[in-house]
């Protein structure tokens, strides 16, 4: 599970197809209507917001505008809450790495796409999130660690 704290205006047409559908499957977590991934490292930051259902919604809903500015039809249906929600803290070091494990994927899978975006030399946030100083996200480095302990990370 990859939750880009990059605004998904960066994700190629399988990330972001991707990021719909784990976005989805965060907010059935976090609602409690499913028993996977209860405990992903990336759950925690959502987990951390004062309402983590309205924030996942956030979320969802700037994946669901990206989707119809480029002519897909995602359902809006399945995003739970329209509610507006306050953002949440993203550091500057997390945004740099999730920004090269991003251009790295894009360099295999999307090469044509990766050059639409070497102009661009710092990313703008997903919108939810507000940007301070600061390293590499805890549950980012968590996740890093199980998976190198268990196997490869599928983001």
């Amino acid at each position: 599970m990859r939750l880009w704290s990059l605004h998904p205006r960066y994700l190629d047409a399988r990330g972001l197809v991707a990021l719909w559908r784990e976005g989805l499957l965060a907010q059935a977590v976090l609602a409690g209507w499913t028993r996977g991934y209860r405990h992903h490292p990336q759950l925690a930051r959502f987990r951390a917001a004062p309402d983590p259902g309205r924030a996942i919604a956030a979320y969802l809903r700037c994946v669901h505008e990206e989707a119809l500015r480029r002519g897909y039809r995602f359902d809006r249906d399945k995003v739970a809450s329209w509610e507006p929600c306050p953002q949440l803290p993203v550091t500057e070091g997390q945004l740099r790495c999730e920004w090269d494990h991003l251009r790295a994927k894009l360099a295999i899978r999307a090469p044509a796409w990766l050059e639409t975006l070497r102009a661009i030399p710092a990313p703008d946030p997903h919108p939810l999130f507000a940007v301070e100083p600061g390293g590499i996200a805890p549950w980012e480095e968590a996740g890093r660690s199980r998976a190198t302990a268990l196997e490869p990370v599928r983001d």
